[in-house]
């Protein structure tokens, strides 16, 4: 069965990737949700304009990789707790938000949440929003970190993160991606 999820927990470059090598992921996309502008660009969102958070959306084969593993994943990936911001990367379009599909999805981020805090041990920060619109990135931004490995945001910030995702997750990961 084959359903979408879409995250946003900072720049939409480090968590695209990430969710690419899972198995039974079969697309991501980058792009902008959560706010009110129509068909936002890049530099609308960065200039905090629109409301958009950066975010990925997620088609996955629900038989393979459960909505629950993806939310699991999510939280590993980027700092719940940090308000508008990831790392150096600070403002609105950098939050983290959970953007659901139907209720079942509302119900398990509501759990997984929960689960993060007691986890983690302070606040979680993450919106938990219903999905409405999702619009695609700007074609640059598809498949970023794959594209541009030796980028210096790639090399720095994205490339520790890949390695560390890939020994945490090698379970889930799709063959060859280790």
């Amino acid at each position: 069965m084959i359903e979408v999820a879409t995250f946003g927990g900072g720049c939409f470059w480090c968590i695209e990737t990430l969710f690419q090598d899972l198995k039974g992921v079969i697309r991501v996309a980058s792009g902008y949700a959560g706010g009110t502008t129509q068909n936002p660009t890049y530099q609308q969102v960065c200039a905090e304009i629109t409301g958009h958070a950066e975010v990925i959306q997620v088609e996955f084969d629900a038989s393979i990789l459960s909505y629950a593993t993806l939310l699991k994943v999510f939280f590993e990936v980027h700092d719940p707790t940090t308000f508008h911001r990831q790392g150096n990367d600070v403002g609105t379009q950098y939050r983290s938000i959970i953007l659901y599909h139907n209720c079942q999805q509302e119900v398990e981020a509501k759990e997984a949440i929960q689960q993060a805090e007691k986890a983690i041990g302070k606040p979680v920060v993450t919106e938990l929003v219903p999905f409405e619109k999702f619009f695609k990135a700007e074609p640059y931004h598809q498949n970023y970190y794959k594209s541009n490995p030796y980028q210096p945001y790639c090399s720095f910030i994205i490339s520790p993160k890949v390695k560390k995702f890939k020994s945490t997750f090698k379970e889930i990961l799709k063959e060859g991606t280790l």
